[in-house]
């Protein structure tokens, strides 16, 4: 009867891939058979070893051991190495390895084709706006001289001798049994005695595929947009994989994509804006509004106008446009400016902004004990 996996690699069933692995190495270095000429022993655990690991070092094999080899290596009705803790517990799991809901064999599931992944370049207009774009994208598709049977035209695929057509190949252990894709047919239940002289017999040929992909309206550079069903087709029929279409957006002059969904806008103002206060137009993605400015207004202050952004992928309203207004200082003064502004700077002699800051640093550096 064969031994539990975990057993065979002495790690617990709640083992770390990297737990697997370093056990593995261990045990195929001391029972290599370089290491151990003539020794048979050596060989035969050499290969347990090496099958051990074949299932436990994928997750998708192992969880098919986990769910219906478990029971592999118990010795007896009280459980053992490959029984869970309690002797005989979840027959389901089992069972349902074996028969399907509704009775009779389980059949294999078909193997689905491979997701794919492409880029498309907009402006930013056509990200804002949405718009409509050709990709081609190069994947295995349906072999167009067998329709994807695989078998040369003419022929017929034929029904899988080892499984009879069931894709699913069961290895009795004790009063149970281990269901396993087929390993003559691959799972699929039938094999290829004469093979399409196009595809060999897989039924799938390298093609080039042109797509027209809707790009909904509001994307940012990075966004996935997944095309259903147009990934690299299944074998003999299986279903296809997804195709998933990555936006590169081109940078605004004037926008720019938040990570929050809304766009910012940096917005110059004068000092007499800043300081009187104004009404500025400002550019938004269908034109210009008019904000208000308030008096004394900072360097950074930032305006929020609601609903003028992009839209938001799924939530049926629109982000916002953040205006983050900056003072702007003129490099050169005419006469008449630089006598208002000594005339200004005048009226406001008895304003020190950094009085405060150097009195609280003062007070800061003081030592312990010092009155000030």
């Amino acid at each position: 009867m064969a031994r539990d996996f975990y057993e065979v690699l002495g790690v617990g069933r709640g083992a770390s891939p990297e737990e697997v692995k370093k056990a593995y190495r261990k045990l195929a270095r001391e029972n290599h058979p370089d290491r151990n000429p003539g020794d048979e022993r050596a060989e035969e655990r050499f290969k347990e070893v090496g099958q051990a690991y074949d299932t436990l070092s994928d997750p998708e094999k192992r969880k098919q051991y986990d769910a219906g080899g478990r029971f592999g290596g118990f010795g007896g009705p009280g459980g053992g190495p490959g029984a869970p803790p309690g002797g005989f517990a979840d027959f389901g799991d089992i069972f349902s390895t074996i028969f399907r809901r509704g009775g009779g064999p389980q059949q294999a599931p078909p193997t689905r084709g491979r997701d794919l992944e492409t880029e498309v370049r907009l402006n930013f207009r056509d990200a804002m706006d949405g718009t409509e774009v050709p990709v081609t994208v190069p994947k295995q598709a349906s072999c167009k001289t067998c329709s994807g049977t695989g078998a040369r035209p003419g022929t017929v695929p034929t029904t899988c001798p080892r499984c009879n057509g069931r894709g699913i190949d069961s290895e009795s252990q004790g009063f149970f049994s281990i269901s396993q894709p087929c390993p003559q047919c691959g799972g699929a239940g039938q094999v290829i005695e004469d093979p399409c002289p196009t595809c060999g017999g897989t039924g799938l040929t390298a093609q080039r595929k042109r797509y027209r992909v809707r790009i909904p309206a509001g994307v940012h550079d990075g966004s996935r947009i997944r095309v259903k069903g147009k990934g690299e087709d299944g074998a003999r029929g299986a279903p296809p994989g997804d195709l998933y279409v990555v936006t590169r957006v081109a940078a605004s002059p004037v926008f720019r994509q938040r990570g929050d969904g809304n766009l910012e806008v940096r917005l110059p103002i004068t000092i007499a804006e800043a300081i009187q206060g104004a009404t500025v137009e400002v550019p938004t993605l269908s034109g210009t509004k008019r904000i208000r400015v308030p008096a004394g207004t900072q360097h950074g202050t930032v305006q929020r106008l609601r609903g003028e952004g992009p839209p938001k992928a799924g939530a049926g309203d629109r982000g916002d446009i953040l205006y983050r207004l900056e003072v702007e200082m003129p490099r050169e003064l005419s006469g008449e400016q630089e006598r208002a502004l000594e005339g200004f700077a005048a009226a406001m002699n008895d304003h020190d902004p950094r009085e405060r800051l150097l009195r609280d640093a003062s007070v800061g550096s003081a030592k312990v004990g010092d009155p000030g």
